[in-house]
């Protein structure tokens, strides 16, 4: 063996040292969670339940970080840029996987960041404004294709989830519907209850308060099974467009190349976390519902989501502004 392979050899063998006592050290300092998104939003509460158990049980401080902006990117291309120590964070929403077909990003969504686990499930609803002459999404559709191009339905904003919904059902459809982008889904929802738009793909906790007070009128869940927060409400699909599946979902990820064991820590303790009876109340309270996997399944999971709207974006000619 030459000097020079001697010395590769002798860094290689000290870095493995360092990284496995590194990991089984872990978690020795504070840890930031950084959301992309606005505090009091969904992912927020979300990571902040997280960040407080977490706290609890390892008895270090979490820091969970809003970083919002262009589209959840600025918060994201932090973590993605972050040291991979387990020390810095994404907790992050389905429009990581809606992205990559929307922006030119300063990342790559699968390549630089090593999955933790899958947290939640969240069903969007489609919710209608009363003076639409429907009581289904069979006759929803009836309406839409005697009247093309009449109807519209708001969203949080172009190339956000809800927006992506929409195109989706007018493709499974086959119909004309007019999308409305607004600021955020405050905005939309009270955009339709003014009658401004006729329709909207609204997450839960935005939407059914308004249907039980009378101001809108829900038509179905977006998910692929009838959810465990409204298990009476039917699904699109088999209210009549057969096939349709939007969920919103929420997922941790760490920056790539953290070591397997740190991520294996995290995923463990999420994951018990996860089954906390409170944290699945609080969870609830929000129209969400937990939904932990592996790092290999939830990394499977995001390439899946990315091939999906990826098609619906190029079939639909959706653009951002």
């Amino acid at each position: 063996m030459t000097q020079k392979t001697c010395i590769v050899t002798a860094v290689l063998a000290a870095f493995w040292l360092a990284t496995g006592a590194a990991a089984q050290s872990y978690p020795s300092k504070a840890i930031t969670i950084i959301v992309p998104f606005p505090a009091g939003a969904s992912p927020d509460l979300v990571a902040r339940a997280i960040g407080q158990k977490l706290n609890e049980a390892w008895r270090q401080s979490v820091v969970i970080e809003n970083k919002p902006g262009a589209g959840a990117i600025i918060g994201t291309e932090t973590v993605a840029k972050s040291a991979p120590d387990g020390y810095t964070l994404l907790l992050h929403s389905a429009s990581h996987a809606i992205a990559p077909s929307m922006y030119k990003l300063p990342y790559d969504t699968v390549r630089d960041f090593a999955p933790i686990t899958r947290v939640a499930f969240v069903p969007n609803v489609l919710v209608i404004h009363p003076t639409v002459p429907v009581k289904s999404v069979k006759e929803l559709i009836m309406l839409a294709r005697s009247k093309p191009g009449t109807l519209n339905y708001s969203s949080s904003g172009n190339g956000s989830p809800a927006h992506l919904a929409g195109e989706l059902f007018k493709l499974l459809a086959g119909i004309d519907i007019l999308h409305i982008p607004y600021r955020g889904s405050p905005q939309a929802i009270t955009a339709l209850l003014s009658g401004e738009t006729a329709m909207m793909f609204s997450p839960v906790p935005i939407a059914m308060p308004h249907v039980k007070s009378g101001k809108l009128r829900v038509l179905g869940v977006t998910t692929a099974k009838r959810s465990k927060v409204l298990p009476d409400l039917p699904t699109i699909s088999e209210s009549g467009l057969s096939g349709y599946e939007v969920t919103q979902w929420y997922a941790m990820q760490a920056p790539a190349g953290t070591p397997k064991e740190v991520l294996a820590t995290l995923n463990g303790e999420v994951r018990k976390i996860l089954s906390m009876p409170d944290i699945v109340e609080r969870l609830s309270a929000q129209g969400a519902e937990p939904a932990p996997t592996t790092p290999e399944v939830l990394e499977a999971y995001i390439k899946t989501e990315i091939a999906k709207w990826a098609k619906v974006v190029k079939a639909s000619g959706v653009r951002v502004d």
